[in-house]
């Protein structure tokens, strides 16, 4: 089996100005030198503080992710972020298909692959969010809508490189809400995934990381983070503050 170091993600969503994205970087930074992490940690400010988290971030143990991009290297698309423009702000990874993109925009499982392939080719590993509505969990059909998202949103993705891809397990009636899933149901879920990626690509089923989110706290992360194919979490509003993203950070990790 392989070993799979656990990844925390931040998605500040459309949260914070520059100047207190940077303030807060800053903060996350000096608090994380200070005890060191037991995983990898990630946050994905607003697009208008990419550049600038990432200057506050250089040479820190904290990575930078986008929440979307466009498919396409340039072109006439008004208001839209490409691959190479965000790897040149700093970025390695993107969030792509989060729940509320596919709820407000309109982003189907097809543009999602799209974006899944054009992170990739230009070296910037996704992080691929799956999950099922209430009313579809209320219906018992969990399973056949995440095979669904990950089949489309893979078909075209590497199948060779783990490094190029993580996995987001969010159920959508989790997101905001204040309820969790229950650690034996994520595991369920997560396990699902996995149990995909081997069917469907095998070189990546036990390399592949798969995160959590949907309601993400301190007081749950360590239950959630210790399940066999749970690999961490992507954390909402828990992320906004630095003493609760850091208890998630810590929950259950050994420091390094």
């Amino acid at each position: 089996m392989a070993t799979r170091r656990k990844l925390v993600a931040g998605n500040w969503k459309m949260h914070k100005t520059v100047s207190e994205a940077r303030a807060y970087a800053r903060e996350l930074v000096d608090a994380l030198r200070e005890r060191g992490a037991g995983c990898e940690v990630v946050v994905a400010p607003p697009f208008t503080a990419l550049a600038a988290v990432a200057e506050a971030l250089r040479d820190a143990p904290i990575g930078v992710a986008a929440q979307d991009v466009f498919w396409e290297p340039h072109g006439a698309y008004t208001g839209e972020i490409s691959p190479p423009m965000l790897k040149e702000v700093g970025c390695t990874y993107v969030i792509v298909g989060h729940s509320e993109r596919r709820q407000y925009f309109g982003e189907t499982n097809r543009s999602v692959g799209k974006k899944i392939r054009a992170c990739q080719r230009e070296g910037l590993a996704p992080i691929f969010c799956v999950g099922e509505t209430l009313e579809q969990r209320e219906r018992g059909i969990t399973f056949p809508i995440v095979r669904e998202q990950l089949l489309v949103g893979l078909e075209e993705a590497e199948s060779t490189n783990p490094d190029r891809l993580v996995i987001a397990y969010e159920p959508v009636w989790a997101i905001g809400t204040g309820k969790t899933a229950t650690p034996e149901q994520a595991q369920e879920v997560h396990h699902f995934i996995r149990s995909q990626l081997a069917a469907s690509r095998n070189g990546l089923s036990e390399a592949v990381r798969i995160l959590y989110g949907g309601s993400v706290k301190p007081s749950n992360a360590k239950n959630l983070f210790t399940c066999e194919d749970i690999d961490g979490g992507l954390v909402g509003g828990a992320s906004l503050k630095k003493e609760e993203f850091l208890g998630i950070v810590y929950s259950g990790f050994d420091t390094d």
